[in-house]
């Protein structure tokens, strides 16, 4: 028993020690971990300090391009004030034109206004008209139909009229012949 006792003590060292080490491993871990975050970081930084020394040398240049660029706008602003000049009367005459034609837009608008009422007048006028039409079509078809009734009636009388007339000859005819 004594034996399973050291073994069970030896065991429990064994256990206590493997936890120490188990604690020492993850603070080591963590070390590591920080020490790559540092590096991580330090890159970073790095990478950070050539973009800036990148744009100070692209800002640099365009300042030197930008000096000489006033320089040649110093001149093209006097181009610029003659063309204004130029494009001012232009405007004038532009604007003069402008009212011109509004004056003949109003003149315009007038007479549009005054076809559209005429458009009107002839609009209502001819459907009266279509409708005079249709009536009188409706009044020919009535009427020919009228008249075809009445050939077909004086057909009819023609017929009895000879019909009568040939039995008023029977008649005439036996009456002489008695």
């Amino acid at each position: 028993m004594d034996a399973i006792k050291k073994k069970m003590q030896m065991l429990k060292l064994d256990k206590e020690n493997a936890l120490d080490r188990a604690e020492q491993a993850e603070v080591e871990k963590k070390a590591a971990e920080d020490r790559c975050k540092e590096e991580v970081q330090l890159k970073e930084a790095k990478n950070i300090a050539e973009e800036a020394d990148r744009k100070y040398e692209e800002v640099a240049r365009k300042l030197v391009i930008i000096e000489g660029d006033m320089e040649r706008s110093e001149e093209r602003a006097e181009v610029a004030e003659n063309k204004c000049v130029q494009l001012e009367e232009e405007l004038k005459t532009v604007t003069n034109n402008l009212k011109s034609l509004e004056a003949q837009t109003d003149k315009y608008s007038q007479q549009e206004d005054k076809y559209e009422e005429e458009i009107k007048v002839l609009a209502d006028k001819l459907k009266e008209a279509e409708t005079r039409a249709e009536f009188a079509e409706r009044s020919v078809a009535k009427l020919e139909k009228t008249i075809d009734d009445l050939e077909e009636e004086l057909y009819a009388q023609k017929v009895k009229y000879r019909t009568v007339s040939e039995e008023l000859d029977h008649a005439l005819s036996d009456m002489t012949s008695v």
